[in-house]
């Protein structure tokens, strides 16, 4: 790997954190993972272009999107699929998933995120953990943090709250 004629690195690899404090419980912030509708509505929103849409939320379970690109984004009219295995749940404590991300059904990004919920009194500290493998073409890892900083917006007001803390951290 040290002779200059080496090709560069292919892949990129990054971890990322994101924590909110929320007032809602942990049973309430899982029920917004765990069940298939709620997932829906704040994850994928009213997309016009979410074609398909199926959760399987058990450990080994699959979860997969396919969206049609919409005009205005840089990837107009391309297939962007997200790819879920559930890889462990535990009620109201933890999910951990393993997903790939591909467009025209080439893969740009495969990952680990961990979501823990964590009991403080007064509600719950989400503590969000994410580990990617970017590949040639892909969005990248700021992209990916922004990405994900956006959905657990949208799960803040799915809860109904209107502001949760936000502490990000990289790795």
């Amino acid at each position: 790997m040290t002779n200059s004629t080496a090709t560069k690195p292919t892949v990129i690899h990054s971890t990322f954190q994101l924590e909110r404090r929320l007032k809602a419980s942990p049973e309430r912030i899982f029920a917004a993972f765990s069940d298939e509708a709620t997932k829906r509505r704040w994850f994928y929103g009213s997309r016009p272009g979410l074609e398909d849409h199926t959760l399987d939320f058990k450990v080994g379970g699959r979860e997969r999107a396919q969206m049609k690109m919409g005009p205005g984004t840089p990837v107009a009219g391309k297939t962007l699929v997200n790819d879920v295995i559930y890889e462990d749940i535990v009620p109201s404590r933890r999910i951990v998933t393993a997903y790939r991300m591909s467009m025209d059904g080439t893969p740009f990004s495969a990952s680990l995120a961990t979501i823990e919920l964590i009991p403080n009194g007064s509600g719950t500290d989400l503590l969000f953990t994410h580990q990617g493998a970017y590949f040639e073409n892909a969005d990248g890892p700021e992209m990916r943090k922004a990405g994900w900083t956006s959905l657990l917006n949208k799960l803040t007001k799915e809860l109904g709250e209107t502001n949760g803390d936000l502490e990000e951290k990289a790795h």
